[in-house]
């Protein structure tokens, strides 16, 4: 498999600091009891499936938090390698393959979304649950996340595929809440919310949660040289083919290297 310490492989230039990095050194492990994260297994069977996927691919998760879903491809024969702007999730992800027994073909390190160097080195690239795609931008910072998907594009092989989950604008402005700060232009969504540590420590952070139209997700792969195979709507651990609607929280991308 790829080995991200290696010069012929090398994962990025450098990692860069981010906003999300306190919130994830405050969460730590805590951040897998987030109801979110449970659907794991149901997510990873439909992917192997619908992409497919199969044992003995190289797949890259970028942004891949405590290593969730490559430990669970890594446990159906993928060879996975995983990188996090968080260096606590990195730690955590690469002491769970080892006590799963899957360190040989899962490994993890530090590293920036927005500065990917892989040059054609996987056969499925994957970025879910707002990994490294959606939660790179504030409304200033342009156009980041197309930055991402370009990288991840281009650690692509020929042939390859893409698989990318992205926050709704439509579920979104159906669900605005008080504290709610909806960036019109940018589609960048702001809010002040309460994370957990595990135990009775409570923090104040804020968050930005850039949403996308499927309008806007077709253009994004296709700028990046990718062929859009299809383009649901799916909610974590609920994963289907379903076709776009309003009324669900994320959007599923597949799509192909040309």
């Amino acid at each position: 498999m790829p080995d991200p310490e290696s010069e012929k492989t090398p994962a990025l230039a450098g990692a860069g600091s981010h906003w999300f990095e306190a919130m994830a050194d405050f969460m730590g492990p805590s951040y897998l009891r987030y109801s979110f994260t449970k659907g794991t297994s149901q997510e990873v069977a439909f992917l192997m499936d619908a992409v497919p996927i199969e044992p003995g691919m190289i797949l890259l998760d970028v942004g891949c938090g405590p290593g969730r879903h490559s430990l669970s491809f890594a446990e159906h024969g993928v060879q996975t390698v995983g990188i996090d702007i968080s260096q606590t999730f990195v730690d955590l992800a690469n002491h769970e393959a080892e006590r799963r027994g899957v360190g040989e073909v899962a490994r993890f390190q530090r590293g920036d979304a927005r500065d990917l160097q892989f040059d054609a080195q996987f056969d499925v690239v994957i970025s879910l649950c707002q990994g490294g795609f959606g939660l790179v931008g504030r409304p200033e910072d342009g156009a980041a996340d197309a930055t991402v998907l370009d990288g991840m594009a281009r650690a692509l092989k020929r042939g390859g595929r893409l698989v990318v989950s992205a926050f709704s604008a439509y579920f979104m402005l159906r669900h605005l809440e008080d504290n709610d700060l909806f960036d019109a232009a940018t589609g960048v969504n702001h809010e002040r919310t309460e994370l957990r540590d595990g135990t009775t420590r409570t923090r104040e952070v804020d968050l930005w949660t850039t949403c996308f139209t499927p309008r806007e997700l077709q253009l994004l792969v296709e700028r990046s040289g990718l062929r859009l195979l299809n383009l649901w709507s799916v909610t974590p651990g609920l994963y289907a083919p379903n076709a776009p609607v309003v009324n669900a929280p994320e959007f599923l991308v597949i799509a192909e290297k040309l």
